[in-house]
């Protein structure tokens, strides 16, 4: 068997188990089905803080402690994430509200125990919200007004990034929302009316000159009179690090879910991606930069926009394929959420779908984009009534005693033992991929991982 084919079928294994990964949780979470327990795993509870890192030993889950040298950057190289020039699929989940939890003591325990929990499953990645703008009494804001930061909350982002560390899972990090959650591109609309500007969409957020102009400095630097540093440049006040420089920081997200309505042909949102993408790699050319998008097709692929999950999806402004071609942007994202997008009740078809929707993501992003593609948010709702593959992050993980944040797609471990169970299992599989091999076995080798189980990749 060539070297070719050995890819071919690894890559089909992985992104079949990434996709069983979304239809077991969809089973256990709607369903109530129960699997059994894995043989011979324990939960990997590290509330001593250390660095520590999974092993696949005969098949079984060990843990076991890893130097600070080994904590490396997470870098693209061809279309997959390596580190330490060995592939990383990523094993991940959503959380977003760890800094507001982290700016008040009396719930920045929480943190911890999202970590400790994620930690003692195999989770690797965590997607959490680097942002909080506009004085509202719902959340504490990082950004209060235009340029002005609150350093309190500052330094529960700090805290958020060291904590993540102390437990190996590493940070991607939204820089602002499409949504109005948090502020979001609304608020900075409305600081823009509120200077006196003639706004009318919240969608002039990529285009007005103004706007476009304050999210970008942003981005870059801050020259307020307090000094304080905004997010690329800021140095963590309990490592010391600058996020910059800091490995614990997977990658940069421009937006989370970004869409301009206002504009189907996609043009304002593909400027404005080309112009902070740059902006973003000048600043910090070590880590990459990610969009942030749900993954529809748009006009540049009419004969891909079947895929979406209906014909509305189209017309949100965003472009799968022409958006991840631009300069400064080094892997495709991709959203998965079934039960929202398909119109009809809880079937067979949200299974069809998310297998399409895989597909032709991790197709277009090995031959079209050459890059990985990551599915950042998949999830399925509790309340409804019924290649290129880089790896999936579930939304979303909540520790116990956050119910009240619960937008009906959280899972919280200690009451989902069936769901604990599959995303276990899941990890020792991703596991598997991200330690048997070197890059520079190129997929067709014969070695045996040293001291570890004898499978080949003929095996596999």
């Amino acid at each position: 068997m060539g070297a070719d084919e050995h890819k071919f079928r690894f890559k089909t294994i992985f992104w079949k188990s990434i996709y069983m990964l979304f239809c077991l949780v969809f089973v256990a979470e709607n369903l109530s089905y129960l699997v059994s327990n894995v043989n011979g795993y324990e939960n990997l509870d590290r509330t001593d803080g250390e660095l520590a890192y999974f092993s696949i030993n005969q098949g079984i889950c060990e843990i076991g402690e890893k130097d600070d040298d080994a904590w490396t950057m997470v870098r693209k190289k061809g279309n997959q994430f390596v580190v330490n020039d060995q592939p990383f699929y990523v094993n991940g989940f959503n959380t977003y509200w760890l800094m507001v939890f982290a700016v008040n003591q009396s719930t920045r325990g929480k943190v911890t125990e999202v970590f400790q929990q994620a930690s003692s499953v195999g989770l690797t990645v965590c997607r959490t919200w680097a942002f909080s703008d506009g004085n509202n009494s719902q959340w504490p804001a990082l950004q209060k007004l235009p340029s002005v930061y609150d350093e309190e909350v500052f330094k529960a982002l700090d805290f958020v990034v060291s904590e993540a560390k102390k437990y190996k899972i590493r940070l991607i990090l939204p820089l602002t929302n499409n949504w109005g959650d948090y502020g979001g591109k609304l608020q900075y609309v409305n600081w823009g009316k509120a200077a006196g500007l003639n706004l009318t969409s919240k969608d002039e957020f990529f285009s007005h000159p103004t706007v476009t102009t304050t999210c970008v400095f942003i981005v870059k630097s801050n020259c307020t009179l307090s000094g304080l540093q905004t997010v690329l440049n800021r140095v963590n006040t309990l490592t010391n690090i600058t996020y910059k420089d800091d490995p614990t920081i997977f990658a940069w997200e421009l937006m989370n879910e970004p869409r301009c309505d206002s504009d189907p042909s996609g043009d304002t949102l593909q400027a404005w991606i080309e112009e902070m993408a740059v902006y973003v790699k000048r600043i910090d050319p070590r880590h990459l930069v990610g969009i942030g998008l749900e993954g529809f097709y748009g006009p540049s692929t009419p004969d891909r926009v079947h895929f979406n999950a209906n014909t509305d999806l189209q017309e949100v402004g965003t472009d799968f394929i022409r958006n991840h071609q631009v300069l400064g942007v080094d892997f495709a994202s991709a959203h998965i959420y079934a039960d929202s997008w398909v119109m009809e009740p809880i079937s067979d078809a949200y299974i069809q779908f998310v297998k399409a929707w895989m597909q032709s993501h991790i197709e277009d992003a090995e031959n079209a984009l050459g890059m990985p593609v990551l599915f950042g948010e998949f999830g399925v709702s509790s309340k409804d009534p019924g290649g290129s593959g880089g790896g999936s992050l579930l939304w979303q993980l909540f520790p116990e005693g956050t119910d009240y944040m619960d937008d009906g797609l959280a899972i919280v471990l200690s009451k989902s033992p069936s769901t604990s169970d599959i995303i276990s299992r899941h990890s020792k599989t991703i596991m598997f991929f991200n330690s048997f091999c070197s890059w520079k076995c190129h997929w067709g080798c014969k070695k045996k991982h040293p001291s570890k189980t004898s499978v080949y990749h003929d095996d596999l």
